[in-house]
Formats: C-alpha cells, sequence, structure tokens
C-alpha cells in the first residue's frame, strides 16, 4: 500500500492501459453488431423476430450473472485473475462464430462471449474506479466507457464492411483472433493489480462511508431494493441495455425491412455507439462538476425521444437522426450510472456493489431481445420499437421522483479532510 496514490494524473499510465484492454473488450461485441442478425436470417432460415433475437438473450443472461460474480471474486481474488480469466473464455469465441454449422452454435459462442464480457467489461470498470479515487470517478467511467463503445462502433462497421466485400463468414470474425491474443497479452502481462488502492482509500475515507461490512445478501438487496440511489440506478441501467438490447437485434432488422444495404445497416449500427461513446468524454467528466441525478434522468429521456424518432422513420435519414438523439441520451446515462454506484458504495464492497448492478443492468439485454421479439412477431417491428421507447420514458420518471444526488456530499467531504485527489 506504501506506493498507492488515487488520482488520474498519479495512475495515468496504467489508467490508459485499461482504457486500451477495454476498447478490445469492446470490440469483441461489435464484431456481430451489424451482421449476425443477416446471418440468422440468410444462413439459418430463422423466420421468427424472437429466435433471431436469442443470441442477445443468451448474451445478455450470462454476461448479467458473471457481472455478480465478476464483482464477488474481484473483491476476494483481486482484479488483475478476474480479468486474464475472462479472455481465455473468450478465446474460441471468433472461431465458433466462423465456423459454426448451426444456430445452436452460435448460441454456444454468444455464452461464452456473455461470461468473457462479464468478467473483463467488470473488472476494468472496478479498476479505473480504483484508480481514480472520488474526485474524478465521472471521468474515469466516461473514459472506460468511450473505449468499450467506441470500440463496438469501429468493429461493427469494420465487419459490415468486410462482409459486404468478402460475405457475413468468415472473414470477418478474423479481426476477434486479434482482439483476443492482444487483450489476453496486454492483460497477463502488463496490467497490474489495483486492490492496495482499494485499502487506501478506505483508509483515507471509512469514517464517512463505512459501517458494518454487509453480507453479499445485503449487498445485492441494497443496490437491487432497498438503497432508493442504488436501486434507482439498478433499474435505470436494466432499461438502458433493455432498449440497446432491442437496438442490437431489432434495428438491423427495421433497416433491412425500410430497404436498407448492408453496409448502410453497418453505418447506422456504428452510428449509435459512435456517438454513445465519443459522448461519454464529456458526459462522464460533466456529471463530477453538475452531480449525476439529472444526467440520468434527462439522459434516459432522450434515448425514449431517440427511439420514437427510429420509429416513425422510413429512410436512412430518419433512421440515422434517431440514432443519433440514442446515442447522446445513452452517453448521458452510461458513465454517469456507474459513477453514482461509485459514491454511494464504500469501497470494501464497491465491487460487489458494481457487480449486482451489472447484473441487471445486463439481464436487460435479454428482457428487451425477448420483449422486442415477442412483440414484433405478435404486432410487428414498429410496435416494439415503440414499446421499448414508453419503457424507456417511464424509468427516466422513476428515476426522477425517486432518486436523490449522490456526488456532492461525498465529494465536498472528501475534499475538506484532503484526501489525495487528481
Amino acid at each position: 500500500m506504501a506506493g498507492a496514490q488515487l488520482g488520474l494524473a498519479r495512475n495515468l499510465p496504467q489508467f490508459l492501459l485499461l482504457v486500451v484492454v477495454n476498447a478490445f473488450v469492446g470490440a469483441m461485441v461489435g464484431m456481430e453488431r451489424s451482421i449476425l442478425p443477416a446471418i440468422a436470417e440468410g444462413e439459418f432460415h430463422l423466420a421468427a423476430r424472437s429466435a433471431v433475437l436469442s443470441f442477445i438473450a443468451v448474451f445478455g443472461v450470462t454476461k448479467a450473472l458473471t457481472n455478480y460474480f465478476a464483482g464477488r471474486w474481484s473483491d476476494r481474488f483481486g482484479r488483475k485473475p478476474v480479468l486474464v480469466a475472462g479472455w481465455l473464455v473468450a478465446a474460441p469465441v471468433p472461431f465458433l462464430l466462423m465456423w459454426a454449422p448451426s444456430w445452436a452454435w452460435i448460441l454456444v459462442a454468444n455464452a461464452l462471449l456473455g461470461v468473457s464480457q462479464g468478467l473483463t467489461w467488470s473488472t476494468t470498470v472496478i479498476m479505473k474506479i480504483d484508480l481514480a479515487g472520488p474526485a474524478r470517478r465521472g471521468l474515469a467511467m466516461g473514459l472506460n466507457e468511450f473505449a468499450g463503445y467506441f470500440a463496438v462502433a469501429l468493429s461493427a462497421l469494420a465487419t459490415g464492411f468486410v462482409a459486404t466485400q468478402y460475405g457475413p463468414r468468415p472473414e470477418p470474425f478474423y479481426l476477434g483472433v486479434g482482439f483476443v491474443a492482444i487483450g489476453l497479452l496486454l492483460s497477463a502481462f502488463i496490467v497490474r493489480e489495483t486492490r492496495e488502492h482499494v485499502t487506501l482509500e478506505s483508509r483515507l475515507t471509512g469514517e464517512l462511508l463505512a459501517g458494518d461490512a454487509p453480507t453479499a445478501r445485503q449487498v445485492f438487496l441494497r443496490t437491487s431494493l432497498f438503497d432508493p440511489n442504488l436501486s434507482s440506478v439498478s433499474q435505470a441501467g436494466l432499461v438502458n441495455n433493455l432498449n440497446d438490447g432491442m437496438a442490437w437485434g431489432l434495428f438491423p432488422l427495421l433497416f433491412g425491412a425500410a430497404g436498407l444495404t448492408l453496409d448502410q445497416i453497418g453505418v447506422l449500427a456504428a452510428t449509435y455507439p459512435a456517438v454513445w461513446g465519443l459522448g461519454q468524454l464529456f458526459t462522464g467528466a460533466w456529471s463530477d462538476r453538475i452531480g449525476r441525478k439529472w444526467l440520468i434522468v434527462v439522459g434516459m429521456w432522450v434515448q425514449a425521444v431517440g427511439i420514437g424518432v427510429v420509429a416513425r422513420s422510413n429512410e436512412f435519414i430518419g433512421f440515422a437522426i434517431g440514432a443519433v438523439s440514442l446515442g447522446v441520451g445513452t452517453a448521458m446515462v452510461y458513465p454517469t450510472l456507474l459513477a453514482a454506484i461509485g459514491d454511494v458504495a464504500h469501497p470494501t464492497w464497491r465491487a460487489s456493489s458494481v457487480g449486482v448492478y451489472r447484473l441487471w443492468r445486463d439481464l436487460g439485454y435479454a428482457v428487451g431481445a425477448l420483449l422486442a421479439g415477442f412483440v414484433a412477431d405478435a404486432f410487428g417491428l414498429r410496435t416494439a420499437t415503440w414499446t421499448v421507447a414508453a419503457l424507456t420514458l417511464v424509468s427516466g420518471t422513476v428515476a426522477a421522483l425517486r432518486m436523490k444526488e449522490t456526488r456532492s456530499a461525498i465529494v465536498d467531504a472528501q475534499d475538506g479532510r484532503g484526501a489525495p485527489q487528481s
């Protein structure tokens, strides 16, 4: 602990390394984003929307459950071993996607991808929170999520382009082999453990935040239900990824039904996460200045408007405007939710609380895929899109009514004590 210091400036090389690692984590998801629904319909002849979206449901459930355990394991065994394990789980995924002889193999690949994402993305989030300290937590989460989701966009764009030139399989998934190799090497040989920073922050701020250490059950219930701030964040995270799951699986089908080409669909599939990723460079730091609550609330409402614009559109320009609006709203919400968890949870059980939050958040992928698929099968693609827009609007309203500001009291108190900052 003697060498540990809190703050972005004091930990910049290691922090930037983790940003790069998380970019490769995001790229693993992006390689599926523009082409897998087309593969489902074109190669495996899946007609039902719920069947097409089943790969997202499998991904969401496995990632959500792994998020929970990643948080607990990070507290118990350390962050780095969990990160390396996540990359090892990812190693077979590109090969399964290249050569899968049936849709069941695609589902297996997405189960492994979900486990890998739960381990790797959760751990990079936790490690950055450890390094940043309280005053720049929003900026740290903005940089983390920017790296991940801008890489999702670039990877979606790249695989869409490769698919247009060479076909949907196997060439687009060659990129995934490189993503895994680089991510694993960086994580195994250059990334350093960050638990000593947790010990330091606990010593500096423990009397402000800590009670008796809660059990795993108490952390779960507090984060899910009983703490108004943590539970508001959890429900907003679930609905945020519910609409992301819909956008991932349903938007390419909606765009295709409107007559767009595969390369146009690839551009639109990249636009939303690109705006989301770039926007987080600003919104995370902004939440450090103005607070978390209203960025979350207004961001959910902006998402609802963006989804509604897509539902009303029939041409590329309208779809693009909706995708940009959805990206802006998500950029307001995504890093701010994680920063709010870091504000409320004590350092000694913060990783576990992040794991619970990410459990609920990534279950949204499965809920969104299943809900959108069933509604689309019963009532059509546009009705399913409007349904998700309405749920997103309601989620923002719940946060507005239930959540209180999480940032100011903690940071102001710690600033008053002279705790080390960036």
